[in-house]
């Protein structure tokens, strides 16, 4: 019945008891305790910071990320329309070189048309002239094959000499 109705003398040793082991514990137990709650506080409060800072990291990465992705198509796109403009260039240039050949093909092919055609006049000419001088021999053989009738020509063509 004693701890229900203590009596003065336990209470005097139970708050003594009671001052000692707060005595105790305020002078060895609680300094490591608040000092492990301070630094997992503050490891805490590091850590949170730490994660701040790696998530400004990861924006400020992901920016560069997008900007370089962006150059990069910039980039990209220039270099393609840099190389369809050359292609345009070389067809361009192929093309105006393939017109001058073309036409210089066609010039030179006139001129050995137009050479081989007078050639060929030429040839005919000379061919007309052999057989309208062989075609006149045999003519004057035959006109010129009686004396009387040389003699008739030459007269004529004495008149002929001096008309003209």
């Amino acid at each position: 019945m004693e701890l229900i109705n203590p009596g003065l003398g336990l209470i005097f040793w139970m708050l003594i008891a009671f001052g000692i082991l707060l005595f105790i514990l305020g002078k060895f137990v609680w300094p490591p305790v608040l000092r492990a709650l301070n630094e997992r506080e503050e490891s805490i409060e590091q850590a949170l910071h730490e994660a701040d800072k790696a998530r400004e990291e990861m924006k400020t990465l992901l920016y560069n990320n997008d900007k370089l992705k962006l150059e990069a198509e910039e980039q990209r796109d220039k270099l393609i329309m840099e190389a369809r403009q050359m292609r345009d260039i070389l067809i361009e240039e192929a093309r105006i070189k393939a017109t001058e050949e073309a036409e210089r093909l066609i010039v030179n092919a006139r001129e050995r048309i137009h050479f081989d055609k007078m050639a060929a006049i030429t040839d005919l000419k000379n061919q007309i002239a052999t057989l309208s001088i062989d075609i006149a021999e045999k003519i004057l053989k035959s006109e010129l094959s009686e004396p009387k009738k040389q003699k008739e020509f030459v007269e004529k063509s004495l008149e002929q000499i001096n008309l003209n």
